[in-house]
């Protein structure tokens, strides 16, 4: 078998209110396999945005491993966690949090610029993955000029523009209504397989979550497999 992309091993967080602690995650195993899609599925407010964050390298934990491609993350300083993080993790959030100021292009180009990409290759591998979303003919416009759906496309565009290894999703069509939430869907899974990647989606719609290779349930800050 590969090796895991991501495992969680034993993690542990928690946060104080005064005198008493809030244990958010306990215990939490889990590994996700190249071009494995699983499914998270939890209530609001039960951590699986803490989970997520955890995952991506955004936010330390308190007690166990995170581990990415089989290396070990929990002593590495924050330099070395935030170029591990943008070499290999993808990230889509419910909000595109485009920049509205730039073209749908520029917007999938500039993470590839920042990652040290000339610009006329970010730009040329910018296209084609327009393309590949069929958002080719709008790769001129603006955030602003384009629909929730196309929105979050070029959002999925960029977050895998810079070839991640792990897809980390947070609620990635919850914004949108049912019938564009499935065709962001099903272009998000196509690309995902397509690609090898290793995601986590985080979602609250079952029809959704089923479509998935694996699902998983975050209830009182455990990890549960879910049939």
């Amino acid at each position: 078998m590969d090796e895991a992309v991501l495992e969680l091993r034993n993690i542990a967080r928690h946060y104080r209110e005064g005198d008493a602690r809030l244990d958010i995650l306990v215990d939490i195993n889990l590994s996700i396999y190249p071009g494995e899609t699983v499914a998270l599925v939890a209530p609001s407010g039960a951590g699986k945005s803490t989970l997520l964050h955890i995952a991506g390298l955004l936010e330390r934990q308190d007690g166990g491993e995170t581990l990415i491609n089989g290396a070990p993350t929990s002593q590495m300083n924050d330099n070395e966690r935030t170029k591990l993080r943008r070499g290999t993790v993808g990230f889509i959030y419910q909000f595109h949090h485009l920049l509205p100021e730039f073209s749908a292009l520029e917007n999938i180009a500039l993470p590839q610029m920042i990652a040290g990409m000339d610009r006329r290759e970010a730009e040329t591998r910018a296209r084609q993955l327009l393309d590949y979303l069929r958002l080719g003919p709008r790769a001129a416009h603006r955030p602003s000029e384009l629909s929730g759906g196309e929105q979050q496309r070029v959002a999925i565009a960029r977050a895998v523009a810079n070839g991640p290894h792990l897809l980390l999703a947070d609620e990635p069509t919850g914004n949108l209504d049912p019938r564009t939430a499935e065709h962001v869907f099903a272009t998000l899974m196509t690309l995902a397989r397509h690609s090898g990647l290793a995601a986590l989606i985080a979602t609250h719609n079952l029809e959704l979550a089923a479509q998935m290779d694996r699902r998983v349930t975050l209830r009182d800050g455990r990890i549960e497999e879910t049939p």
